[in-house]
């Protein structure tokens, strides 16, 4: 009797984003802990696009497509464990990146991230970006780090006490 494998988690099950900030349309592999495949369909459709004229290049922004490599990391740290009551999944650094080819419309991109490394608090992935068989972009490390939600939000201003005036000068009246 063969075992049916476990049904793929929706990414909008992992992440909170939502159009036109979710940049990662399925997951195709996922090995919590360890690794994941996800697929981005590039299309003219996206708001990047709206207004740009017929003659003009139309390679996908770099910045862009490490926010989506960097959602399916994400997809793979919600993956792996649940965070921590209280917990946020903020994006801390990206280190050694290369883009290889340009990314263009019509382009179907499958970002492989692996765990490079989990720590308590923070993991490192690396991976890399392809087009079918060609790389468009690699990643060496990016660094995303949990912390506690009461730490990031802003703490009540103090009260505001009328500041004494400076030595040796009286306040006029």
């Amino acid at each position: 009797m063969t075992v049916p494998a476990p049904a793929l988690p929706l990414v909008t099950d992992l992440l909170p984003h939502r159009y036109p900030t979710l940049l990662v349309d399925r997951v195709t592999e996922l090995v919590p802990g360890e690794r994941i495949r996800t697929v981005k369909a590039v299309t003219l459709n996206e708001p990047w696009y709206e207004g740009i004229s017929s003659d003009t290049v139309l390679d996908y922004p770099p910045a862009l497509l490490i926010e989506s490599w960097g959602q399916s990391a994400g997809l793979l740290a919600s993956a792996a464990a649940e965070a921590p009551t209280g917990q946020i999944m903020l994006f801390g650094s990206v280190a050694d990146a290369a883009f290889h080819l340009p990314v263009r419309p019509g382009d179907v991109i499958e970002h492989r991230v692996r765990v490079a490394r989990a720590l308590v608090d923070s993991v490192v992935f690396e991976g890399s970006s392809h087009r079918g068989s060609e790389t468009v972009m690699t990643v060496g490390r990016m660094v995303m780090a949990f912390r506690p939600a009461e730490l990031l939000r802003p703490s009540e201003p103090a009260p505001t006490t009328p500041s004494p005036a400076p030595a040796g000068r009286e306040s006029a009246r």
